[in-house]
């Protein structure tokens, strides 16, 4: 994660919760009242976001100090003491809630996906996550799917070309919207287009399209469309794939499944903080 990205969206989310002031914790305690917590895990699962603990706790206070007792993408089980915090304890209590939303979504996405790739258990096809996000927090949820050990899917729109189904109806055909793309953008972005059909997938063949990504298909239909694909062009499934299914999905001939429910449809790992 780049460090003043991450900075930035800190700074808004302390902003939201601490407003101008703790109410609570600043009139309660004095700078002298000073404490030990730990972050403790309430539920076994992957780790992720520990640096997270760190970054928040310097954005309010030098006073505090921050030990890490376990590291992104570690395995961790109930009662583990993944760090302790010590310092002024209306700071501790100030950033408890940002720093547990912040670890708690982001090891519940690591846990998801490390669950996901031991689910299909074949390495030969990479699980990766896609673009439905939270908003404001895709930079901390396509991290945690890497702590999982799953890969990133573009980040946004800026930073690879995907023609879906409604850019091609819109221009017309597979053929026209590739055309216009390479006409206007250079060679160093790749391009990826959604099919959904066996005429499809011959089209973006035709077409020299980077990526090809076999939308809303069962393992047999993409194992035969995946046959009209040279060597070269790599392979995507995608929709209607989830944890129950995912399983079904492992002899399919793809390079990569990705996965909106790592995101978009996960359970927080429950950890807490305990003085």
């Amino acid at each position: 994660m780049d460090y003043f990205q991450v900075k930035e969206q800190l700074l808004t989310f302390l902003s939201e919760d601490i407003g101008h002031t703790d109410l609570t914790s600043d009139i309660i305690f004095s700078n002298q009242h000073v404490g030990t917590a730990k972050v403790i895990a309430k539920e076994s699962g992957v780790f992720s976001g520990a640096k997270l603990i760190t970054y928040v706790y310097q954005l309010l206070s030098d006073d505090i100090q921050v030990t890490l007792h376990k590291n992104d993408r570690d395995l961790i089980k109930h009662g583990d003491i993944l760090a302790t915090i010590s310092g002024p304890v209306r700071v501790i209590l100030t950033g408890e809630r940002v720093m547990l939303n912040l670890i708690q979504r982001m090891s519940g996405i690591a846990s998801a996906t490390y669950n996901a790739i031991k689910t299909l258990d074949n390495s030969s096809i990479r699980i990766c996550d896609t673009r439905k996000t939270t908003p404001g927090f895709r930079l901390f949820e396509k991290y945690a799917v890497t702590s999982g050990g799953g890969f990133n899917h573009r980040h946004g729109l800026y930073d690879g070309v995907m023609i879906k189904d409604n850019h091609i109806a819109f221009a017309g055909s597979i053929t026209k919207a590739v055309n216009e793309i390479k006409n206007n953008l250079g060679h160093m972005v790749p391009i990826e287009v959604e099919t959904e059909s066996k005429e499809q997938v011959k089209e973006a063949v035709k077409a020299n399209v980077n990526i090809i990504m076999f939308d809303n298909q069962t393992p047999q239909a993409i194992n035969q469309l995946s046959q009209l694909v040279p060597a070269h062009i790599t392979t995507e499934a995608s929709g209607g794939i989830h944890l129950n299914n995912l399983k079904q999905y492992k002899n399919c001939t793809v390079d990569y499944i990705s996965l909106g429910f790592l995101t978009h449809s996960v359970h927080s790992l429950d950890i807490s903080l305990t003085i």
